[in-house]
């Protein structure tokens, strides 16, 4: 059998790696428990393969030592945790509904500021304006990226991303280790209950702490995005009182099938072959859980606490469709934001690395069997059938 993860060792090797001695809080310890000892349970049974264990612990480390960084550069710049997080703006639905394109219109408007895939990988010392898109740090991304796509073309049929484009809020708060991205590096439905269930003050307080270090020398009002945010609504307005949340809508067929496919690579990566069964049944009840949580939520606090933005809407006229956005978020629609946005839309036209092509019949699903689940959201909102 193979070697099991200890918590204990990746947290001493974290310290040693950074010379910090100390994080800014132990919140992060139960996830990590959680995600550990449920990791193990499959190691012993022979579910991962040598390199996913090895990813599996080089991922905990990065995330702990990534915590560490951010707890000594506030340590040594404590004013920062006074300065506030104003009107953010937060990007969630159910997963594989156009989160990751709202976010990149966004953040192709110049005058908004969207955490960085390179700099949420390596936050400290945070980037000035200048410095954005081409650190040294940002640059040697690019590169592995270009190297990566050049290997592995299709891989841009999955996910439209890049080290100089917004990244998701998981990465962030994978250093309190409560995070559904943790949940998909195999089958850990421990974790899985852990996340569904738990307080999650912890995480989007480090959550802050992580933006209030990139914003030190780059400050701006931001945009946020991660699906998931959809699950723990009260807990992301208890931080964030003021916050300003976008909810994008798609065919929740179409998007489960996504969903389930997209997770196939992870699968691959850590256990080297597919549980079709769990990726049918697991991921299309958190996509229930999603769309759930979000109208739960409103029938309790109000409609307007929420914006709606409708994937079709946004793929057939994202110019448009965006600058009505603007106007309900109460931002100006400028000039500089509309070149921005027109750029991105004529760098980045649809399937540009292909079609993702996909089938719910693949992880045991159909729209017959589906149905019943999604009939209180398809009952709410008039959603455009996609066909798949």
């Amino acid at each position: 059998m193979a070697e099991l993860i200890s918590v204990d060792a990746l947290i001493d090797q974290a310290h040693k790696d950074t010379g910090i001695d100390a994080f800014d809080a132990e919140t992060y310890r139960e996830g990590l428990e959680v995600f550990v000892e449920d990791f193990n349970d499959g190691i012993a049974i022979g579910r991962y393969v040598d390199a996913g264990i090895q990813r599996a612990k080089d991922d905990t480390l990065h995330y702990l030592r990534s915590r560490l960084k951010i707890a000594g550069y506030l340590k040594q710049n404590p004013e920062l945790l006074e300065r506030k997080i104003e009107r953010p703006v937060f990007v969630m639905g159910m997963a594989r509904t156009g989160t990751t394109l709202m976010s990149n219109l966004l953040a192709a408007d110049p005058g908004r500021r969207s955490p960085l895939t390179w700099e949420i990988d390596d936050p400290v010392p945070p980037a000035t304006p200048e410095t954005l898109y081409t650190d040294p740090r940002a640059l040697a991304r690019l590169e592995q990226e270009r190297a990566m796509l050049a290997a592995n073309p299709a891989a841009g049929k999955f996910y439209r991303g890049s080290a100089v484009y917004p990244n998701e809020c998981v990465f962030m708060m994978a250093g309190d280790f409560k995070t559904l991205m943790i949940e998909s590096k195999g089958i850990l439905p421990k974790y899985r209950d852990f996340i569904f269930s738990t307080d999650m003050t912890s995480s989007y307080e480090y959550h802050k702490k992580f933006l209030q270090v990139l914003q030190h020398k780059a400050p701006g009002v931001w945009n946020l995005k991660k699906p998931s945010h959809s699950l723990f609504l009260e807990y992301l307005f208890k931080v964030y009182p003021d916050a300003r949340v976008i909810w994008t809508h798609r065919d929740p067929y179409t998007a489960t099938g996504s969903l389930a496919s997209l997770i196939q690579l992870s699968h691959n990566m850590f256990m080297g072959k597919v549980d079709h069964q769990w990726l049918g049944e697991n991921y299309s009840w958190q996509q229930f859980q999603h769309v759930n949580r979000i109208m739960d939520f409103r029938d309790k606090f109000g409609e307007d606490k929420i914006i709606d933005v409708h994937y079709a809407d946004l793929t057939r006229d994202p110019i448009g469709t965006t600058k009505k956005l603007y106007a309900e978020l109460g931002d100006e629609f400028t000039a500089e934001a509309e070149a921005g946005i027109q750029g991105w839309v004529d760098d980045n036209p649809q399937d540009k690395f292909g079609v993702h092509e996909y089938k719910l019949a693949q992880f045991g699903l159909s729209k017959e069997s589906l149905a019943p689940h999604f009939e209180r959201y398809l009952s709410r909102y008039d959603v455009e059938p996609e066909g798949k």
